[in-house]
C-alpha cells in the first residue's frame, strides 16, 4: 500500500520544508510514504524547496489557480503515482504532522472512504468567537446538505482512499473541503472523523481575507452543490413553497367567499395565487429533469470510475494474449 501526501503551496518557501520535515517517512499499514507539491504559480522558491525537501514529485502551475485546482491537481498526480491513500496536509504546517497516522488508520483497516480531521475547533485560543461559531454554523448546514455527521466540514486536513479519490470531482475554484464532503456523502462513501491537533498559525490566512465575502461564497456553493447532487430535494422544496403559498391565498379567498366578507375585493389575491401555483408546478416539473440529469451525471461517474479501475497500465501486455 502506497500512501502519497499532496502538499497545495503558494508562495510558502518560508514554511514548506519544516512542514515536510514533520511528516512521517514510515506509517503502520502502508509499504511507503511520498511526498507531492502542487506549487500553485508561486512567484518566490517554493518549487525549489519542495525539491530540496525531498518531495517524490512538485506540479507546477504557470499562474496562481486557486485551492480547489490545487488539490485537484494533487488528486490526480496521487493516482498516477499509484496510491492508496492520499492525505492533503497545508504547507503552512497548520496541523500537526504526528497526527497523520491517525488520520490514515481508518483507511488502512479498510473502514472508511474518507476520513476528515476533528480540529475541535471551539478549542482552539486564536479562533474568535465569532470565527468559531461560523465554524460550527456551517459545519452543521454541511452535515444536513450532505447526510453526514462531520463535525469540521471546513478541516483540510484529511484523507481518502483510491476509491474515494477517483469517486470525488471538484467544480468550486474557491476550496475542496464542503463539496468533497457533499458530493462523498450523496454516493454513499464512508465517512469518519479523527480528533487532530494544530500548530499556532504562522500568518493570517490567505484563503479567508474577508469572514463576510468566505461565508456567502461558501454558502452559495452548499446551494449549488446540493443541487447539483440533491437536485429533487431542493427544487422540491422551493415548488412546494410557491404551491403552499398559492394554495394558502385561494383558501383564504374561499373563506371571504363563505363568510360573506367582499371577496370581490380580493380578487388580486386569486391572480397573485394563480401565478404562485404556476411558478410552483414549472419548478417541480425542472427538478424532474434535474433529477433525470444527475441521474445521467451519476452514471457517467461510474463509468469513469470502471474504466479507471479496469483499463490495463500504459504499455502493459494483456494476460492472456491470442496465439496467432
Amino acid at each position: 500500500m502506497k500512501l502519497v501526501v499532496q502538499i497545495p503551496a503558494f508562495n510558502e518557501e518560508g514554511s514548506l520544508a519544516a512542514a515536510i520535515a514533520a511528516l512521517p517517512k514510515v506509517v503502520e499499514g502502508f509499504d511507503s510514504v511520498e511526498v507531492l507539491v502542487i506549487d500553485d504559480g508561486s512567484s518566490d522558491g517554493t518549487s525549489e524547496v519542495a525539491r530540496r525537501s525531498g518531495a517524490a514529485e512538485v506540479v507546477r502551475f504557470p499562474a496562481h489557480r486557486g485551492l480547489a485546482a490545487a488539490f485537484t491537481a494533487g488528486i490526480e498526480a496521487s493516482l498516477r503515482r499509484g496510491a492508496d491513500c492520499i492525505v492533503n496536509f497545508d504547507a503552512d504546517n497548520q496541523y500537526v504532522a504526528a497526527d497523520l497516522p491517525l488520520l490514515v488508520a481508518p483507511i488502512a483497516r479498510g473502514e472508511a472512504d474518507l476520513v476528515v480531521g476533528d480540529r475541535q475547533t471551539h478549542r482552539i485560543p486564536h479562533f474568535s468567537p465569532a470565527k468559531k461559531f461560523l465554524q460550527a454554523a456551517g459545519s452543521w448546514v454541511v452535515r444536513q446538505a450532505s447526510s453526514t455527521d462531520v463535525p469540521d466540514a471546513t478541516s483540510g486536513f484529511r484523507a481518502l482512499s483510491r476509491h474515494a479519490a477517483e469517486s470525488v470531482h471538484v467544480f468550486s475554484k474557491l476550496t475542496y473541503t464542503l463539496e468533497t464532503l457533499i458530493q462523498a456523502g450523496s454516493k454513499g462513501l464512508r465517512i469518519v472523523s479523527v480528533p487532530v491537533r494544530t500548530n499556532p498559525p504562522v500568518r493570517p490566512s490567505r484563503l479567508i481575507p474577508s469572514t463576510a465575502k468566505y461565508v456567502a461564497l461558501s454558502g452559495a456553493n452548499i446551494l449549488r452543490i446540493t443541487a447539483l447532487y440533491k437536485p429533487l430535494k431542493v427544487f422540491s422544496a422551493a415548488a412546494a413553497l410557491f404551491l403552499a403559498s398559492g394554495l394558502a391565498l385561494v383558501l383564504r379567498y374561499a373563506w371571504l367567499y363563505a363568510t360573506g366578507r367582499n371577496p370581490a375585493g380580493h380578487v388580486q389575491s386569486l391572480i397573485v395565487a394563480a401565478i404562485l401555483i404556476v411558478v410552483g408546478a414549472q419548478t417541480f416539473l425542472i427538478a424532474l429533469l434535474a433529477d433525470l440529469v444527475s441521474i445521467n451525471r451519476t452514471l457517467l461517474e461510474e463509468l469513469k470510475e470502471r474504466a479507471s479501475t479496469t483499463s490495463p497500465a500504459v504499455g502493459s501486455k494483456p494476460s492472456n494474449p491470442s496465439a496467432r
